[in-house]
């Protein structure tokens, strides 16, 4: 259940990487690849007056698998998403609360 929420890296390059990378992350949390939604964001960054590009950033929503898992999710987001050229990305987990969280309308 992983969400992955992708900016300042476009779609066409995040496709490109998407399935080594939902398999390496699959085999990191010891779940299925289909437990994994990736979504390109498009943003406009502005800075001074000027419109740029925006910074690559990966924000990633699940429940808290600890400390040695999120360090490895993070350096396999990292390398996948460098393979691609880009010279620099960022990872931020937000961990969802098990109590907080409901599918339907019903509690998980």
């Amino acid at each position: 259940m992983p969400h992955l929420l992708v900016r300042g890296v476009k779609a066409e390059q995040m496709a490109v990487i998407s399935q080594p990378l939902t398999e390496e992350l699959a085999a990191i949390c010891q779940c299925g690849t289909d437990n994994f939604t990736i979504e390109c964001l498009q943003t406009t960054g502005v800075f001074d007056g000027k419109i740029v590009d925006s910074y690559p950033f990966v924000e990633v929503a699940w429940f808290e698998r600890g400390q040695e898992t999120r360090d490895q999710f993070a350096q396999a987001v990292t390398k996948h998403v460098l393979s691609l050229g880009v010279p620099e990305v960022e990872v931020a987990f937000f961990a969802y609360q098990k109590e907080s969280y409901y599918i339907n309308g019903k509690h998980f």
